[in-house]
């Protein structure tokens, strides 16, 4: 049984694309309310998004993906990424580069915990830059000049508000919200939305860790998918 997988952010005001095994959905979301509503109903990847049938992103699926300017976003699935198009509320999304490995990417990736894949990543407020996690690590990116922006560290030393929580070794899917600086983190059947900080470590729980079918009545009779 599959909760959450993958998450990016529509250019579309308060949409959000939920990735779950080889299917997806997409949502209209409401901060800190409960009348989100699906928009695209539960269908196969390789349906929604014709480019990337018969490739890794849609069977076994996506591990992550953010994204960046207008209709664009990276997604990963194992080692491999690539750079669509993905052209929301149409099936008209197109491959911009890739598929290929993150290493090749990403060279700053390359021989870091974060070469043969990447479990979960949220676009940060500042210029292009992205989070980035793996197991209890993290760390922050350039995705345009693909440079590290400062070092590999523990989730719980550059998010001490998730010590404590199932979050501080692990996040399954995670996406930026269209609220200034907030995001979303999934794991398992739970979620929590944080108030973040890029470079320091003010972070802020915005309520508490909970069944994501709670805070996303729209999701149930969805999740999770076997």
């Amino acid at each position: 049984m599959s909760y959450i997988n993958a998450a990016f952010r529509s250019s579309r005001e308060y949409e959000v694309y939920f990735f779950m095994k080889n299917k997806y959905v997409r949502v209209y979301y409401t901060p800190g309310r409960t009348d989100d509503k699906i928009l695209t109903n539960l269908r196969l990847i390789s349906s929604g998004f014709p480019s990337l049938a018969a490739t890794f992103f849609t069977e076994p699926g996506m591990d992550c993906s953010f994204d960046t300017e207008a209709s664009e976003a990276y997604v990963f699935s194992t080692k491999f990424c690539a750079y669509i198009d993905y052209a929301p509320g149409t099936t008209n999304d197109k491959i911009l580069s890739g598929p290929t490995t993150i290493a090749e990417m990403f060279p700053v990736l390359k021989n870091t915990v974060f070469e043969n894949g990447i479990d979960s990543v949220f676009r940060s407020t500042k210029g292009k830059e992205v989070y980035l996690f793996k197991g209890n690590k993290y760390t922050r990116i350039a995705y345009d000049s693909k440079q590290l922006v400062g070092t590999i560290r523990n989730i719980v030393d550059g998010f001490p508000i998730l010590k404590g929580t199932i979050f501080e070794s692990g996040i399954d899917a995670c996406f930026a919200s269209h609220e200034e600086s907030e995001a979303y983190l999934f794991k398992g059947d739970q979620y929590v939305r944080i108030k973040f900080t890029p470079g320091t470590t003010d972070d802020v729980l915005l309520g508490n860790v909970r069944p994501i079918l709670d805070g996303w009545p729209c999701l149930r009779g969805i999740l999770p998918v076997s």
